[in-house]
């Protein structure tokens, strides 16, 4: 039998730049709140969100990727033609073929990138930091782009009162690439299928094209057992990230968990007993809730504000439809 030859890569990965695109459009309360027969009162206790961004018909899951790779580039230092594989994270690329991270790759000038999409909801941005960390080690590729990406307002029904005050468009990216000490922690990923339905798409796109009446699919979510869920099986799987890089709470210096939710962000704290010098992403309140670009997004703005910095050690936790989830610790770039 002959022996193969196989790659060796870097000894470690790190996030080496950040970059977000948040569109032009800022939705406050005051708009979502007669169709829902709501208040910004009720849409503030309840998920602590104050408005939201949604994208203009210009402002494309394309444009929105290219926007803020083209920033997560530049802060990293590298060229556009360094990038070995772009991952995109996404629910709301509305073709099934091909993968927009191909015509991102294109657009961005690489040379030939492998280039795919993946999906895992609102965990879709963990699951490609850590596919680009592995790609890094492993020697199959030197550089990756991640990307999430969402135009949540598509998928939106703006009259379901569970759903209409949450969703949101924007897209975040992050270059992976070589390190000489670790800069990307062990990832803990899994699934819930049981609770398949608790976040879904509601129509099947068989019966939208069957409709009478041209229409696209909505997302239906069960607020009160999502908020159970989170609020503490998720605390666990953070706690399993720090344990599995040899970390403790003590050694935190930001929580940057997926913008869902201000109440979930902060039973998590709770749960995990976060030091009060530990600094939390709370991006939700002026951006909603944008799935996959949620913990780029507000890891960029967090670093913009000062409240993070270059070297601080960071902690995702991601959770969304499946119910799929991810969580990993990071050096902050």
């Amino acid at each position: 039998m002959p022996i193969l030859n196989t790659t060796i890569g870097a000894p470690h990965a790190a996030i080496l730049g950040i970059g977000g695109f948040r569109p032009s459009r800022v939705i406050p309360n005051a708009d979502v709140v007669e169709a829902i027969d709501s208040s910004d009162e009720w849409i503030q206790q309840r998920s602590g969100i104050k408005q939201r961004r949604w994208a203009t018909p210009e402002e494309t899951v394309q444009v929105m990727s290219v926007g803020a790779a083209r920033k997560a580039l530049e802060r990293s230092g590298m060229d556009a033609q360094q990038i070995d594989v772009v991952v995109v994270a996404t629910v709301t690329h509305l073709l099934q073929t091909p993968a927009i991270a191909t015509a991102i790759a294109h657009e961005l000038g690489t040379d030939k990138a492998a280039a795919f999409d993946i999906s895992a909801a609102c965990a879709g941005f963990c699951h490609g930091v850590s596919l680009a960390a592995d790609m890094v080690r492993a020697g199959s590729a030197g550089h990756v782009l991640v990307i999430g990406v969402e135009r949540l307002s598509d998928l939106t029904d703006v009259s379901d009162r569970g759903t209409a005050f949450i969703f949101a468009d924007g897209a975040g990216a992050a270059v992976v690439g070589p390190s000489q000490t670790p800069g990307i922690g062990p990832v803990v990923w899994g699934s819930d299928g049981e609770k398949f339905d608790l976040i879904r798409q509601r129509e099947d796109w068989r019966d939208v094209i069957a409709a009478d009446e041209p229409a696209t699919p909505h997302l239906v979510m069960q607020g009160n057992p999502v908020f159970r869920w989170a609020s503490f099986a998720m605390a666990k799987v953070g706690q399993e990230a720090l344990d599995r890089a040899g970390l403790s709470v003590d050694d935190l210096d930001c929580f940057v968990p997926h913008q869902a939710n201000m109440r979930i962000i902060d039973a998590m704290a709770r749960s995990m007993k976060l030091p009060s010098t530990v600094r939390i992403a709370r991006d939700i309140a002026e951006q909603g809730n944008t799935s996959a670009a949620s913990i780029p997004l507000a890891l960029e703005r967090m670093i913009e504000d000062g409240e993070a910095k270059s070297g601080d050690t960071a902690l995702f936790v991601a959770f969304g439809a499946g119910l799929a989830y991810a969580a990993q610790v990071v050096i902050v770039p």
